[in-house]
Protein backbone atom coordinates (compact mmCIF):
# COMPACT_ATOMS: atom_id res chain seq x y z
CA UNK A 1 0.00 0.00 0.00
CA UNK A 2 3.35 2.04 0.53
CA UNK A 3 4.48 1.90 -2.84
CA UNK A 4 0.70 2.90 -4.51
CA UNK A 5 1.14 6.08 -2.43
CA UNK A 6 4.53 6.70 -3.13
CA UNK A 7 3.50 5.88 -6.60
CA UNK A 8 0.44 8.51 -6.61
CA UNK A 9 2.87 11.00 -4.89
CA UNK A 10 5.57 10.76 -7.66
CA UNK A 11 2.45 10.79 -10.58
CA UNK A 12 1.28 14.00 -8.97
CA UNK A 13 4.91 15.34 -9.48
CA UNK A 14 5.07 14.03 -12.83
CA UNK A 15 1.49 15.49 -13.54
CA UNK A 16 2.64 19.46 -12.10
CA UNK A 17 6.02 18.99 -13.70
CA UNK A 18 4.14 18.64 -17.12
CA UNK A 19 2.00 21.48 -16.06
CA UNK A 20 5.13 24.25 -15.50
CA UNK A 21 7.44 22.58 -18.14
CA UNK A 22 4.82 22.46 -21.17
CA UNK A 23 1.94 24.93 -19.93
CA UNK A 24 0.23 26.09 -23.16
CA UNK A 25 0.42 22.74 -24.89
CA UNK A 26 -1.13 21.07 -21.18
CA UNK A 27 -3.47 24.22 -20.37
CA UNK A 28 -5.07 23.67 -24.72
CA UNK A 29 -5.21 19.40 -23.65
CA UNK A 30 -6.87 20.16 -20.38
CA UNK A 31 -9.40 22.66 -21.86
CA UNK A 32 -11.56 19.99 -23.55
CA UNK A 33 -12.35 18.26 -19.99
CA UNK A 34 -12.85 21.81 -18.25
CA UNK A 35 -15.19 22.67 -20.82
CA UNK A 36 -16.66 19.49 -20.77
CA UNK A 37 -17.03 19.29 -16.83
CA UNK A 38 -18.14 23.05 -17.07
CA UNK A 39 -20.75 22.44 -19.30
CA UNK A 40 -22.56 19.17 -17.65
CA UNK A 41 -21.99 20.76 -14.48
CA UNK A 42 -23.66 23.93 -15.34
CA UNK A 43 -26.77 22.37 -17.05
CA UNK A 44 -27.63 20.16 -14.04
CA UNK A 45 -26.79 22.73 -12.06
CA UNK A 46 -29.26 25.17 -13.10
CA UNK A 47 -31.70 22.53 -13.56
CA UNK A 48 -31.17 21.07 -10.04
CA UNK A 49 -31.99 24.93 -9.03
CA UNK A 50 -34.88 25.37 -11.19
CA UNK A 51 -36.64 21.81 -9.93
CA UNK A 52 -35.64 23.15 -6.29
CA UNK A 53 -37.11 26.61 -7.05
CA UNK A 54 -40.65 24.54 -8.34
CA UNK A 55 -40.61 22.26 -5.46
CA UNK A 56 -40.60 25.41 -3.28
CA UNK A 57 -43.28 27.43 -4.94
CA UNK A 58 -45.26 24.02 -4.67
CA UNK A 59 -44.64 23.42 -1.50
CA UNK A 60 -47.25 25.27 -0.16
CA UNK A 61 -50.35 23.27 -2.66
CA UNK A 62 -51.26 20.36 -2.14
CA UNK A 63 -50.21 17.74 -5.06
CA UNK A 64 -54.29 16.79 -5.50
CA UNK A 65 -55.33 20.59 -5.96
CA UNK A 66 -57.53 20.82 -8.91
CA UNK A 67 -57.73 24.46 -11.08
CA UNK A 68 -61.10 23.83 -13.00
CA UNK A 69 -61.49 25.96 -16.18
CA UNK A 70 -62.13 25.71 -19.78
CA UNK A 71 -58.35 25.59 -20.64
CA UNK A 72 -55.95 22.70 -20.23
CA UNK A 73 -52.47 23.14 -18.70
CA UNK A 74 -50.55 20.47 -20.72
CA UNK A 75 -51.94 18.90 -24.15
CA UNK A 76 -55.15 18.10 -25.68
CA UNK A 77 -56.51 15.52 -28.35
CA UNK A 78 -59.39 18.27 -28.52
CA UNK A 79 -58.88 20.53 -31.35
CA UNK A 80 -58.43 23.85 -30.63
CA UNK A 81 -60.91 25.33 -32.67
CA UNK A 82 -63.47 23.37 -30.47
CA UNK A 83 -61.50 24.33 -27.20
CA UNK A 84 -61.95 28.09 -28.31
CA UNK A 85 -65.78 27.47 -27.81
CA UNK A 86 -65.80 26.11 -24.33
CA UNK A 87 -67.72 28.65 -21.48
CA UNK A 88 -65.78 30.06 -18.73
CA UNK A 89 -66.80 28.28 -15.80
CA UNK A 90 -69.05 30.78 -13.60
CA UNK A 91 -69.18 31.75 -9.65
CA UNK A 92 -73.09 30.17 -9.44
CA UNK A 93 -71.42 27.22 -10.77
CA UNK A 94 -67.98 27.45 -7.96
CA UNK A 95 -71.28 28.14 -5.92
CA UNK A 96 -72.54 24.54 -6.54
CA UNK A 97 -70.23 22.31 -6.48
CA UNK A 98 -68.85 23.77 -3.07
CA UNK A 99 -71.72 22.82 -1.53
CA UNK A 100 -72.41 19.57 -3.43
CA UNK A 101 -69.18 18.03 -4.35
CA UNK A 102 -68.28 15.04 -1.13
CA UNK A 103 -64.77 15.13 0.22
CA UNK A 104 -64.20 18.70 -0.78
CA UNK A 105 -61.48 20.20 2.02
CA UNK A 106 -61.23 23.67 0.41
CA UNK A 107 -62.70 25.49 -3.04
CA UNK A 108 -62.15 28.89 -3.96
CA UNK A 109 -63.30 30.94 -6.69
CA UNK A 110 -60.11 32.89 -8.78
CA UNK A 111 -59.80 35.13 -12.16
CA UNK A 112 -56.98 35.83 -13.83
CA UNK A 113 -56.54 39.40 -15.45
CA UNK A 114 -54.55 41.96 -16.74
CA UNK A 115 -52.01 43.94 -14.36
CA UNK A 116 -52.47 47.29 -12.85
CA UNK A 117 -50.78 50.08 -11.73
CA UNK A 118 -51.24 51.22 -7.96
CA UNK A 119 -50.99 54.55 -6.49
CA UNK A 120 -50.89 55.54 -2.95
CA UNK A 121 -50.57 59.26 -3.03
CA UNK A 122 -47.41 60.04 -5.36
CA UNK A 123 -46.15 57.00 -5.44
CA UNK A 124 -47.33 54.77 -8.28
CA UNK A 125 -46.23 50.80 -8.73
CA UNK A 126 -46.95 49.34 -12.08
CA UNK A 127 -47.20 45.79 -13.71
CA UNK A 128 -48.80 44.50 -10.73
CA UNK A 129 -50.41 40.99 -11.05
CA UNK A 130 -53.49 41.43 -9.95
CA UNK A 131 -55.24 38.42 -7.86
CA UNK A 132 -59.32 38.24 -7.69
CA UNK A 133 -59.89 35.61 -5.30
CA UNK A 134 -62.91 34.18 -3.43
CA UNK A 135 -61.89 33.95 0.71
CA UNK A 136 -61.07 30.52 0.72
CA UNK A 137 -58.08 31.09 -1.21
CA UNK A 138 -55.47 31.69 1.80
CA UNK A 139 -56.18 28.23 2.83
CA UNK A 140 -55.33 26.64 -0.32
CA UNK A 141 -52.59 28.86 -1.32
CA UNK A 142 -51.36 29.50 2.50
CA UNK A 143 -50.42 32.71 2.50
CA UNK A 144 -47.76 34.05 5.34
CA UNK A 145 -48.49 37.64 6.16
CA UNK A 146 -45.98 40.07 7.55
CA UNK A 147 -48.70 42.46 9.00
CA UNK A 148 -52.43 42.69 8.92
CA UNK A 149 -54.84 39.55 7.83
CA UNK A 150 -56.85 38.29 4.47
CA UNK A 151 -60.22 39.40 3.98
CA UNK A 152 -62.97 37.58 5.69
CA UNK A 153 -66.07 35.37 3.97
CA UNK A 154 -68.44 38.41 4.16
CA UNK A 155 -66.45 41.17 3.15
CA UNK A 156 -65.38 38.16 -0.04
CA UNK A 157 -69.08 37.74 -0.36
CA UNK A 158 -70.33 41.46 -1.02
CA UNK A 159 -67.07 42.36 -2.76
CA UNK A 160 -65.58 44.68 -0.25
CA UNK A 161 -62.97 47.19 -1.37
CA UNK A 162 -60.58 45.45 0.76
CA UNK A 163 -56.80 44.52 -0.59
CA UNK A 164 -54.03 42.67 0.53
CA UNK A 165 -50.33 43.48 -0.46
CA UNK A 166 -47.19 41.15 -1.81
CA UNK A 167 -44.00 42.68 -0.08
CA UNK A 168 -42.43 44.49 -2.91
CA UNK A 169 -45.73 46.31 -3.47
CA UNK A 170 -46.49 47.42 -0.18
CA UNK A 171 -42.79 48.54 -0.22
CA UNK A 172 -42.85 50.61 -3.21
CA UNK A 173 -46.01 52.56 -2.49
CA UNK A 174 -45.47 53.15 1.45
CA UNK A 175 -41.43 53.40 1.64
CA UNK A 176 -41.42 51.33 5.15
CA UNK A 177 -44.54 53.42 6.60
CA UNK A 178 -47.00 51.22 7.90
CA UNK A 179 -49.54 50.78 5.04
CA UNK A 180 -52.44 49.10 7.37
CA UNK A 181 -55.80 50.76 7.01
CA UNK A 182 -54.31 53.21 4.19
CA UNK A 183 -56.22 53.81 0.90
CA UNK A 184 -54.68 53.02 -2.21
CA UNK A 185 -56.11 53.46 -5.51
CA UNK A 186 -56.18 50.83 -8.41
CA UNK A 187 -59.70 50.53 -11.40
CA UNK A 188 -60.13 54.22 -10.48
CA UNK A 189 -61.19 52.87 -7.37
CA UNK A 190 -60.27 52.99 -3.48
CA UNK A 191 -58.95 49.95 -1.60
CA UNK A 192 -58.73 49.89 1.91
CA UNK A 193 -54.79 47.99 2.65
CA UNK A 194 -56.09 44.90 5.38
CA UNK A 195 -52.27 42.61 5.09
CA UNK A 196 -49.16 42.50 3.73
CA UNK A 197 -47.66 39.54 2.85
CA UNK A 198 -43.76 38.04 3.83
CA UNK A 199 -41.51 38.10 1.16
CA UNK A 200 -41.04 35.23 -0.66
CA UNK A 201 -39.20 35.55 -3.57
CA UNK A 202 -39.51 35.68 -7.75
CA UNK A 203 -41.82 32.59 -8.92
CA UNK A 204 -40.65 30.06 -11.03
CA UNK A 205 -43.10 32.00 -14.11
CA UNK A 206 -41.62 35.57 -13.23
CA UNK A 207 -44.53 36.57 -11.21
CA UNK A 208 -44.54 36.11 -7.07
CA UNK A 209 -46.67 36.39 -4.11
CA UNK A 210 -44.12 39.62 -3.36
CA UNK A 211 -45.26 41.67 -6.96
CA UNK A 212 -49.06 40.30 -6.50
CA UNK A 213 -51.88 42.05 -4.97
CA UNK A 214 -54.77 40.11 -3.90
CA UNK A 215 -58.78 41.25 -3.74
CA UNK A 216 -61.92 40.20 -3.33
CA UNK A 217 -63.29 38.79 -6.52
CA UNK A 218 -66.53 39.77 -6.32
CA UNK A 219 -65.96 43.29 -6.39
CA UNK A 220 -64.53 42.76 -10.01
CA UNK A 221 -67.46 40.69 -10.63
CA UNK A 222 -69.49 43.74 -9.93
CA UNK A 223 -67.51 46.27 -11.53
CA UNK A 224 -67.06 44.46 -14.90
CA UNK A 225 -69.59 41.33 -14.64
CA UNK A 226 -68.91 38.14 -15.35
CA UNK A 227 -68.45 37.63 -19.41
CA UNK A 228 -65.00 40.31 -19.53
CA UNK A 229 -63.11 38.86 -22.13
CA UNK A 230 -60.03 40.33 -20.30
CA UNK A 231 -60.59 37.84 -16.88
CA UNK A 232 -60.30 34.20 -17.49
CA UNK A 233 -62.05 32.53 -14.44
CA UNK A 234 -60.78 29.37 -12.55
CA UNK A 235 -61.97 27.08 -10.17
CA UNK A 236 -59.57 25.87 -7.68
CA UNK A 237 -60.47 22.70 -5.14
CA UNK A 238 -58.44 20.67 -2.53
CA UNK A 239 -59.68 18.10 -2.00
CA UNK A 240 -59.29 16.14 1.31
CA UNK A 241 -56.19 14.16 2.14
CA UNK A 242 -56.24 10.37 1.13
CA UNK A 243 -59.34 9.69 -1.14
CA UNK A 244 -59.58 8.17 -4.35
CA UNK A 245 -58.41 11.03 -6.94
CA UNK A 246 -60.06 9.43 -10.02
CA UNK A 247 -63.56 8.99 -8.30
CA UNK A 248 -63.66 12.46 -6.69
CA UNK A 249 -62.71 13.65 -10.66
CA UNK A 250 -65.64 11.58 -11.61
CA UNK A 251 -68.34 13.16 -9.76
CA UNK A 252 -66.38 16.58 -10.31
CA UNK A 253 -67.30 15.79 -13.55
CA UNK A 254 -70.42 14.56 -13.13
CA UNK A 255 -71.99 16.83 -10.94
CA UNK A 256 -70.59 19.74 -13.71
CA UNK A 257 -72.17 18.32 -16.79
CA UNK A 258 -75.42 17.77 -15.08
CA UNK A 259 -75.56 21.56 -14.06
CA UNK A 260 -74.86 22.72 -17.70
CA UNK A 261 -77.50 20.05 -18.97
CA UNK A 262 -74.96 18.11 -21.24
CA UNK A 263 -76.36 15.62 -23.30
CA UNK A 264 -74.53 11.52 -23.23
CA UNK A 265 -72.20 11.95 -25.74
CA UNK A 266 -71.03 14.84 -25.45
CA UNK A 267 -67.12 15.75 -24.86
CA UNK A 268 -66.28 17.38 -21.72
CA UNK A 269 -66.57 21.10 -22.20
CA UNK A 270 -64.13 22.29 -19.25
CA UNK A 271 -60.24 20.68 -18.05
CA UNK A 272 -59.86 19.67 -14.93
CA UNK A 273 -56.10 20.06 -14.34
CA UNK A 274 -54.77 18.63 -11.72
CA UNK A 275 -51.13 20.40 -9.98
CA UNK A 276 -49.74 16.45 -9.63
CA UNK A 277 -50.01 16.27 -13.90
CA UNK A 278 -48.45 19.53 -13.71
CA UNK A 279 -45.62 18.75 -11.85
CA UNK A 280 -45.09 15.77 -14.15
CA UNK A 281 -44.96 17.47 -17.14
CA UNK A 282 -42.59 19.78 -15.35
CA UNK A 283 -40.27 16.65 -14.37
CA UNK A 284 -40.34 15.68 -17.66
CA UNK A 285 -39.15 18.84 -19.22
CA UNK A 286 -36.01 19.03 -16.45
CA UNK A 287 -35.55 15.78 -17.30
CA UNK A 288 -35.56 16.14 -21.49
CA UNK A 289 -33.10 19.54 -20.46
CA UNK A 290 -30.96 17.21 -18.48
CA UNK A 291 -30.54 14.94 -21.65
CA UNK A 292 -29.92 17.57 -23.60
CA UNK A 293 -27.31 18.87 -21.41
CA UNK A 294 -25.38 15.59 -21.77
CA UNK A 295 -25.31 15.02 -25.34
CA UNK A 296 -24.17 18.40 -25.80
CA UNK A 297 -21.71 18.37 -22.56
CA UNK A 298 -20.47 14.77 -24.05
CA UNK A 299 -19.05 15.77 -27.18
CA UNK A 300 -17.01 18.28 -25.43
CA UNK A 301 -15.78 15.51 -22.69
CA UNK A 302 -14.79 13.43 -25.81
CA UNK A 303 -12.42 16.08 -27.09
CA UNK A 304 -11.08 16.67 -23.84
CA UNK A 305 -10.40 12.83 -23.48
CA UNK A 306 -8.48 12.96 -27.01
CA UNK A 307 -6.66 15.73 -25.46
CA UNK A 308 -5.14 13.91 -22.21
CA UNK A 309 -4.52 10.95 -24.55
CA UNK A 310 -2.25 13.24 -26.60
CA UNK A 311 -0.54 15.03 -23.86
CA UNK A 312 -0.07 11.40 -21.84
CA UNK A 313 1.33 9.97 -25.63
CA UNK A 314 3.30 12.90 -25.74
CA UNK A 315 4.65 12.40 -22.24
CA UNK A 316 5.46 8.94 -22.37
CA UNK A 317 7.93 9.76 -25.66
CA UNK A 318 9.25 12.29 -23.58
CA UNK A 319 9.97 9.72 -21.08
CA UNK A 320 10.94 6.92 -22.84
CA UNK A 321 14.98 6.79 -21.51
CA UNK A 322 13.52 7.02 -17.73
CA UNK A 323 10.88 4.12 -18.47
CA UNK A 324 13.51 2.35 -19.33
CA UNK A 325 15.88 2.84 -16.67
CA UNK A 326 12.82 2.16 -14.32
CA UNK A 327 12.60 -1.43 -15.76
CA UNK A 328 16.37 -1.93 -15.65
CA UNK A 329 16.29 -1.23 -11.82
CA UNK A 330 13.55 -4.00 -11.69
CA UNK A 331 10.13 -1.48 -12.11
CA UNK A 332 7.34 -3.97 -13.18
CA UNK A 333 5.07 -3.38 -15.71
CA UNK A 334 2.28 -3.23 -13.25
CA UNK A 335 4.21 0.10 -11.90
CA UNK A 336 5.09 1.52 -15.38
CA UNK A 337 1.00 1.28 -16.30
CA UNK A 338 -0.02 2.82 -13.11
CA UNK A 339 2.41 5.32 -13.08
CA UNK A 340 1.00 6.87 -16.25
CA UNK A 341 -2.78 6.06 -15.59
CA UNK A 342 -2.54 8.14 -12.37
CA UNK A 343 -0.98 10.86 -14.11
CA UNK A 344 -3.44 10.96 -16.66
CA UNK A 345 -6.65 11.11 -13.86
CA UNK A 346 -4.76 13.74 -12.01
CA UNK A 347 -4.13 15.95 -15.14
CA UNK A 348 -7.82 14.91 -16.12
CA UNK A 349 -9.42 16.19 -12.35
CA UNK A 350 -7.42 19.43 -12.52
CA UNK A 351 -9.24 20.37 -15.77
CA UNK A 352 -12.48 19.27 -13.55
CA UNK A 353 -11.93 21.16 -10.88
CA UNK A 354 -11.21 24.24 -12.76
CA UNK A 355 -14.61 23.85 -14.80
CA UNK A 356 -16.17 23.16 -11.07
CA UNK A 357 -14.53 26.44 -10.11
CA UNK A 358 -15.86 28.34 -13.16
CA UNK A 359 -19.58 26.67 -12.34
CA UNK A 360 -19.15 28.20 -8.97
CA UNK A 361 -18.43 31.32 -9.93
CA UNK A 362 -20.76 31.94 -12.28
CA UNK A 363 -23.11 30.82 -10.17
CA UNK A 364 -22.52 32.91 -7.17
CA UNK A 365 -22.42 35.82 -10.21
CA UNK A 366 -26.25 35.07 -11.26
CA UNK A 367 -27.54 34.36 -7.91
CA UNK A 368 -26.60 38.06 -7.50
CA UNK A 369 -27.65 39.80 -10.27
CA UNK A 370 -30.63 37.97 -11.44
CA UNK A 371 -32.45 36.96 -7.70
CA UNK A 372 -32.55 33.38 -7.99
CA UNK A 373 -30.39 31.29 -5.98
CA UNK A 374 -28.12 28.84 -8.15
CA UNK A 375 -27.02 26.22 -6.04
CA UNK A 376 -23.89 23.83 -6.91
CA UNK A 377 -24.89 21.32 -4.98
CA UNK A 378 -22.22 18.61 -3.35
CA UNK A 379 -23.59 15.99 -5.87
CA UNK A 380 -22.78 17.48 -8.76
CA UNK A 381 -19.57 18.43 -7.28
CA UNK A 382 -18.56 14.75 -6.84
CA UNK A 383 -20.44 14.01 -10.09
CA UNK A 384 -18.22 16.00 -11.89
CA UNK A 385 -14.62 15.15 -10.03
CA UNK A 386 -16.18 11.82 -10.86
CA UNK A 387 -16.48 12.28 -14.44
CA UNK A 388 -13.14 13.95 -14.86
CA UNK A 389 -11.32 10.71 -13.11
CA UNK A 390 -12.78 8.82 -15.92
CA UNK A 391 -12.19 10.59 -18.42
CA UNK A 392 -8.67 10.42 -17.30
CA UNK A 393 -9.18 6.61 -16.74
CA UNK A 394 -10.28 6.07 -20.33
CA UNK A 395 -8.13 8.34 -22.10
CA UNK A 396 -4.55 7.42 -19.95
CA UNK A 397 -5.34 3.87 -20.56
CA UNK A 398 -3.56 3.40 -24.14
CA UNK A 399 -0.99 5.57 -23.18
CA UNK A 400 0.16 3.83 -20.02
CA UNK A 401 -0.31 0.17 -21.94
CA UNK A 402 2.13 1.40 -24.48
CA UNK A 403 4.73 2.51 -21.51
CA UNK A 404 4.19 -0.61 -19.91
CA UNK A 405 4.78 -2.97 -23.06
CA UNK A 406 8.07 -1.17 -23.69
CA UNK A 407 11.50 -3.17 -23.79
CA UNK A 408 13.58 -1.35 -21.07
CA UNK A 409 17.16 -2.13 -23.63
CA UNK A 410 15.20 -0.42 -26.33
CA UNK A 411 13.36 1.94 -24.36
CA UNK A 412 17.22 3.45 -23.03
CA UNK A 413 18.85 3.13 -26.36
CA UNK A 414 16.19 5.20 -28.26
CA UNK A 415 16.09 7.99 -25.45
CA UNK A 416 19.93 8.39 -25.58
Amino acid sequence: MIVYFRLLKESFSFAMNALRNNKLRTLLSLLGVTIGIFSIIAVLAAVDSLDRKIKKDLSSLDKNTIYLMRFSFGPSEIPQWKREQFPNVKYDEYEYLKSSVNNTKEMCYQMFTSRQSLKYEANIVSDVNVVPVSHEFIDIQGLEFQEGRFYNESEANSGAALVVLGNEVAQGLFEGTDPIGKNIRMYGQKFTVVGVLKKKGAGIFGDSDDTSVFLPVNFLRRLYGDNNDSMTPVIVIKPEKGIDMEAYKAELIQKLRNYRGMKTGEIDNFFINVLSGFTDLLDGIISKMNLVGWIISGFSLLVGGFGIANIMFVSVKERTNLIGIQKSLGAKNRFILFQFLFEAVILSVIGGLIGLILVWLISIILSNVLDFEFVLGIGNVLLGTGLAAVIGLISGILPAISASKLDPVEAIRTGM
